[in-house]
């Protein structure tokens, strides 16, 4: 198939990229597994194609409350987010998915002001008309507003490592957050090549591949240097794995200089 949609196309489109059925590729289709895996994670890890922006969301319950007064060490899943309490060890345990995260938004539920709430004031007086009324000087009292809430109030501080899929937030869970609020967490997450099967077909990835499958084949070969088979064919799997490594190389320095996202877009 010449758009492959599946893992097996794609294995099949690399092996015929080297001369298969023409020439016998000798590897293992475990080899071909583990090295189509490898593809894989360096196409999500660094091709701005293998990953999307993503929101989860978590609702905090009563429940969640008790359980970090009572400092319970269970783990709960909901809405794809699996939340650990401990004392001193607060996190969300995000899906295996999320390679970065980013932000988790305002946990103040802004829209619920009152009476004598400045921004409701604002709108009240100032605001009364679209038409008539420059809209410079509300954006600049927001925007101002905003700076004021940043400086008294601050964001909460957030620690992520992908390998552990662990997010900490370092804050009063107790008082910071009101029952039945949510989390928004901001975060990039890899795309699932089963879901989006046209990942398969990515121009980068099926030429990657196939430069890893040569190198896995030109590594099988290299134990046969010098042998001649019949016919007086000499097998010359060092030459394969050299140019497979020349490969690779060029293709990684096209990803990360082309590809790659700017890792300050990645870090909250």
């Amino acid at each position: 198939m010449a758009t492959p949609a599946t893992r097996e196309t794609l294995k099949q489109y690399a092996l015929r990229a080297l001369g298969k059925p023409v020439i016998e590729i000798n590897v293992d289709d475990d080899q071909l597994e583990d090295r189509l895996d490898e593809a894989l994670q360096y196409f999500a890890q660094y091709h701005y194609d293998g990953i999307q922006r993503a929101y989860l969301k978590y609702q905090y319950t009563q429940a969640d409350k008790d359980r970090m007064t009572a400092d319970s060490s269970e783990s709960v899943t909901k809405n794809s987010v699996t939340t650990s309490w401990k004392e001193g060890n607060n996190f969300l345990v995000v899906p295996e998915s999320v390679i970065s995260v980013i932000n988790i938004f305002p946990f103040s539920n802004k829209s619920n002001m009152n009476l004598f709430d400045v921004r409701y004031q604002l709108r009240l007086n100032d605001l009364y008309d679209f038409s008539s009324t420059s809209m410079i000087n509300y954006d600049i009292v927001l925007r101002h507003l905003d700076f004021l809430d940043h400086i008294l109030v601050g964001e909460k501080p957030l620690r992520f490592n992908q390998h552990d899929n662990r997010l900490y937030v370092d804050m009063d869970w107790t008082n910071d957050l009101a029952v039945g609020e949510y989390l928004v967490i901001e975060a990039y997450r890899k795309m699932d090549p089963d879901t989006h099967t046209d990942v398969y077909n990515d121009i980068f990835l099926k030429r990657y591949v196939t430069a890893l499958f040569k190198k896995q084949w030109g590594a099988n070969l290299s134990k046969f240097d010098g042998v001649a088979m019949i016919g007086g064919v000499t097998l010359n799997g060092r030459q394969i794995y050299s140019e497979a490594l020349q490969d690779i190389e060029k293709l990684e320095v096209e990803i990360r200089s082309t590809f790659e996202l700017n890792p300050a877009m990645m870090i909250g």
